[in-house]
């Protein structure tokens, strides 16, 4: 058997929806076994989990190898940012756990592995991709929340300092006050207490909360609906890559119509 022949059913058995699933189960026991071992186990237990971490890590590499050898382009391979993730999770996974200085890291990132469920479900990564995308608009919108909290975290510092200085006694304080406020922990007990000395300091507690808890969330997740479209519909037009779409087809019929009219007229 050539290369192209192994290629070629390699390329199979990765798009084969069962070995996929089996790779979702596969990832689903490596979760529940990262979270047995927060336990105290027996020893028969604890060994059960050793071997049972061995394979999970032999069948990782054993799937990414699948993968890379399936890939026509290897170069292409490498220019997805999950498989680098997928591969380096492999890669250090294969450090042993005891006796080695890298023992805390071979642990820490078997925790990760459970993140390769994003890779393996189209759909969770393009939760993560719109995300990642929304960021820069989402940095702008994070900007003009933190002057809104600088501006109102100042004036409660100054207004309500003397009334409980634990709460307002310098903006930084005012600030983590104000996220309990933006949260609703408990925000009236804070909110009755100024009101004792201001009965009029719920305006500043409601246009607060409407401007952050309500207007900033609403935008942020108006940014995040609207770059998740726009992901979902990339994902559908390299999904239907190469087909004639409807345009096509409109102008295909309009080339018949014009080739049909001079046939007619020639006759």
């Amino acid at each position: 058997m050539n290369y192209n022949a192994i290629q070629d059913a390699f390329f199979k058995l990765k798009s084969n929806r069962l070995f996929e699933l089996f790779v979702i189960f596969i990832i689903i026991v490596s979760a529940l076994e990262i979270g047995a071992k927060t336990y105290q186990l027996p020893d028969t237990a604890v060994t059960f989990t050793q071997f049972l971490d061995l394979f999970i890590t032999l069948f990782f590499l054993v799937e990414i190898t699948i993968r890379f050898i399936a890939e026509p382009e290897k170069k292409q391979f490498f220019k997805s940012g999950w498989n680098i993730f997928d591969t380096l999770v492999v890669v250090i996974s294969l450090i042993p756990i005891s006796d080695s200085e890298m023992a805390l890291l071979a642990r820490l990132v078997r925790v990760f592995r459970v993140l390769r469920m994003v890779s393996v479900i189209p759909e969770l990564r393009i939760l993560i991709n719109s995300l990642i995308k929304a960021l820069p608009q989402l940095g702008y919108v994070m900007l003009l929340m933190f002057i809104i909290f600088y501006i109102y975290a100042a004036i409660g510092s100054f207004l309500f300092n003397t009334i409980n200085p634990v709460l307002w006694g310098n903006i930084a304080i005012s600030m983590l006050t104000l996220f309990r406020v933006m949260t609703f922990e408990d925000w009236t007990d804070v909110q009755y207490e100024t009101m004792e000395v201001y009965p009029y300091s719920w305006i500043f507690y409601l246009s607060f909360i409407f401007f952050t808890a309500f207007a900033f969330l609403n935008m942020v997740i108006g940014i995040v609906v609207n770059v998740m479209e726009e992901e979902h519909a990339k994902a559908r037009a390299e999904e239907h890559e190469g087909e004639p779409t409807i345009v096509d087809l409109h102008s295909e019929i309009k080339e018949l119509k014009q080739m049909i009219v001079e046939l007619q007229k020639k006759q």
